[in-house]
């Protein structure tokens, strides 16, 4: 059962139109997580997610077969159709391929169902493991992700570090509806700053630290840091946006081995999996505003 206590859900503007994706599978328990997360806040969710665990195939794409197998966790069986859905919340939905074709797949055909258009944005994850550097060249929850933002659509990927690949119908974990709640408050921020929400082919690449049963058990616990993907090359990486006094954002790895609850937020161009410029870092330290904090 979904324990609600330690939600925070700062009110978004308007509800938004929403595609979620992962490369953990439709019936990995994160990703459920972040559908009733989203979906308490106000938002309306569609997720459009592979059925298998399709973790590190990036960018991959290919046409959606038939299941010769069941579906992860048995959560469809063997000579399912290409794309499916869930006979009592049509809203989750598998697509037998990869997370890009399947976050297509949701753009294209799942959000003119349900939304009569576009979706207003687009989410991944939370992935199972945490996405950061170089992983992010082979994650598929960030290729889901970025293709989303390469097609026009604002687009997040979130990632925490504790957990491992759970089905949705066992006990949920704690760790889960904690990702879930502090993806759904940097969702609501982000949409409270009003359109456009992210910079064209933008997409932000969230990190989550370490859960356990004594610390950082809450999402009040957590601080959000304005951080880079990739590790600045001395004298040759150009400077970031200037915060927190200095020109440099720490990357993502200096925020996971950093002492305390944190959740790295950086600012990705979509095409190269690559940190944007100190412009459109500046945009987003505007729109994220008072959600973010310096790194201790």
């Amino acid at each position: 059962m979904r324990v609600q206590n330690f939600a925070i859900f700062p009110l978004a503007a308007s509800a938004v139109n929403i595609i979620s994706s992962n490369d953990d599978g439709w019936a990995e328990v994160n990703i459920r997580a972040l559908f009733e997360s989203l979906g308490a806040a106000g938002h309306s969710v569609v997720v459009s997610a592979p059925a298998e665990n399709q973790s590190g195939t990036g960018s991959k794409q290919t046409e959606p077969t038939v299941l010769t197998e069941p579906c992860e966790f048995d959560s469809c069986p063997s000579g399912s159709p290409a794309v499916g859905f869930n006979a009592t919340e049509p809203r989750l939905g598998y697509v037998n391929s990869y997370p890009v074709t399947s976050m297509k797949y949701g753009i294209d055909s799942r959000a003119p169902e349900f939304f009569n258009g576009p979706p207003d944005l687009a989410v991944a994850g939370p992935n199972v493991g945490s996405n950061i550097g170089l992983a992010a060249y082979i994650s598929g929850t960030v290729g889901a992700t970025t293709y989303a933002a390469h097609a026009g659509i604002p687009a997040i990927a979130f990632s925490g570090a504790t957990g491992s690949q759970t089905s949705w119908n066992t006990s949920r974990p704690h760790y889960s509806d904690v990702y879930a709640d502090l993806a759904t408050n940097l969702t609501n921020q982000v949409v409270a700053a009003g359109k456009p929400y992210l910079p064209d082919d933008v997409w932000l690449n969230v990190n989550f630290g370490t859960v356990s049963d004594s610390e950082c058990t809450n999402p009040a616990d957590f601080s959000f840091v304005l951080s880079r993907i990739h590790i600045a090359v001395p004298f040759i990486t150009p400077d970031d946006v200037t915060t927190c006094g200095g020109s440099r954002l720490p990357s993502e790895i200096e925020v996971s081995l950093a002492s305390g609850c944190y959740a790295s937020v950086s600012v990705g161009i979509a095409a190269s999996k690559s940190d944007a410029n100190a412009t459109m870092q500046g945009v987003v330290l505007q729109k994220l505003g008072t959600l973010l904090t310096c790194l201790s």
